[in-house]
């Protein structure tokens, strides 16, 4: 059934109205060009102030004329060729843009949240026959920023590999990036090479040793506060290295002694104790593990204290270190030191009753760590009667060694006068 009720016309969309409307505002410049019955032309009686201000800030430019009369006063932005308010209406579609007027003499172009594409020339002109413009400079500054994304992170390199850390900032003025150490050391950017601070974008570490492990600072500048930095760890991994400061000790019966080895290794090696027959030595009432971290942090001191020396206890021990680049372990033979009553000692004498099995010939590094002479220390365990960290008395003395000399002379002077 055909209805007789006339059809509802559609209505326009909203970017023909927004065409119109900039077209009917263009005309309306065009048409109010011819000069109105006014004394004296419309011109400008203070030029535009350049603005710098950070981005994030809102700005203000403003515009001065006098004898306006009926013309119109409009902004727009040079490089993009963009008009952005005509009188007291808002052409462009940014809504940080905003335009009022001081009764007509001075007209301020108002940009909220000032971003650096707002950056450029703003001309305010005057639709005169000749239009009159005039040119005032924004200039956004941005302080540094760094890219999480773009810049290094965390890196774990083997110990002689090269390394490149990497710093994406941004800003403007271009930031200056300079590199340090957190820790305040050189940065080694060579063998040859050591620098406190590196200058570039870019840092380059050749052959990287453990020395080199430690976190980098990337550090980026520029005219607009604050300055921003990264922080980069670097960790250098190796195998564990070991070394024993006194691989032969003495000690008598009954007394403790404290053995010691030293490692490096990252990362952190797994460390322990063993005798000459591989079993693992746990802490009870005869052994005392310790391990005590250096500085770096790599570096580590292994202890082991044997409570009450036996005659089972002398033998082989060993320090042991893991990680998953490697393993090294060392050897320390503890020994029974010989005393005697004629004033010497085996200590002293640099012998040992630890022998190698071939007719009681000494050991090739029979230049032993001697208890009094290499530092290495050993108490008595407390028991009564005996007092801790005692040491054996060496009979006979200083004294009783002049007179047996002195004795001795004067025998042999005897027999000369026979």
């Amino acid at each position: 059934m055909n209805s007789n009720k006339p059809r509802g016309r559609r209505a326009p969309p909203m970017w023909c109205k927004a065409f119109f409307v900039t077209v009917g505002l263009l005309c309306e410049l065009a048409l109010s060009a011819s000069p109105p019955v006014i004394v004296g032309d419309p011109e400008f009686t203070e030029p535009i102030v350049n603005v710098t201000v950070p981005a994030g800030r809102s700005v203000k430019l403003g515009c001065s004329v006098r004898n306006l009369g009926s013309y119109k006063v409009a902004w727009m932005h040079f490089e993009q060729s963009a008009i952005l308010t005509v009188n007291s209406h808002v052409i462009t579609r940014n809504p940080r843009i905003t335009v009022s007027h001081d009764k007509h003499r001075t007209w301020f172009l108002h940009i909220n949240n000032v971003q650096q594409e707002d950056r450029g020339r703003y001309m305010c002109q005057i639709n005169t026959i000749t239009a009159k413009t005039q040119i005032g400079f924004l200039n956004v500054v941005v302080p540094p920023s760094i890219s999480d994304s773009l810049s290094s992170s965390d890196a774990i390199v083997r110990e002689g590999a090269n390394v490149s850390l990497t710093c994406h900032v941004d800003g403007y003025p271009k930031p200056d990036i300079k590199w340090k150490r957190d820790d305040g050391l050189a940065i080694n950017i060579n063998k040859t090479l050591n620098v406190t601070e590196w200058e570039e974008p870019t840092l380059e570490l050749h052959r990287i040793s453990r020395l080199d492990m430690g976190a980098y600072l990337c550090i980026a500048t520029n005219s607009v506060p604050p300055s921003v930095s990264k922080r980069i760890k670097v960790s250098v991994d190796f195998p564990p290295m070991l070394w024993i400061p006194h691989q032969l000790v003495g000690v008598p019966l009954g007394y403790n002694v404290t053995l010691e080895c030293y490692t490096e290794a990252h990362p952190t090696s797994l460390h322990y104790w063993t005798r000459d027959s591989g079993q693992m030595l746990h802490d009870n009432n005869k052994y005392k593990a310790m391990s005590i971290q250096g500085v770096p942090s790599y570096k580590v001191q292994m202890k082991l204290t044997i409570v009450d020396v036996s005659q089972t206890d002398y033998g082989v021990y060993k320090c042991v270190a893991k990680n998953s680049r490697g393993e090294t372990d060392g050897t320390i033979r503890l020994y029974s030191p010989q005393w005697t009553t004629d004033g010497s000692n085996d200590l002293e004498n640099g012998t040992s009753n630890n022998t190698n099995g071939k007719g009681g010939k000494k050991d090739d590094d029979s230049t032993l760590n001697e208890i009094t002479r290499s530092g290495q220390t050993y108490n008595k365990p407390n028991r009564p009667g005996i007092i801790k960290n005692s040491t054996p008395r060496l009979i006979p003395t200083i004294t009783v060694l002049v007179l047996t000399a002195a004795v001795r002379l004067l025998s042999k002077r005897q027999e000369l006068l026979i």
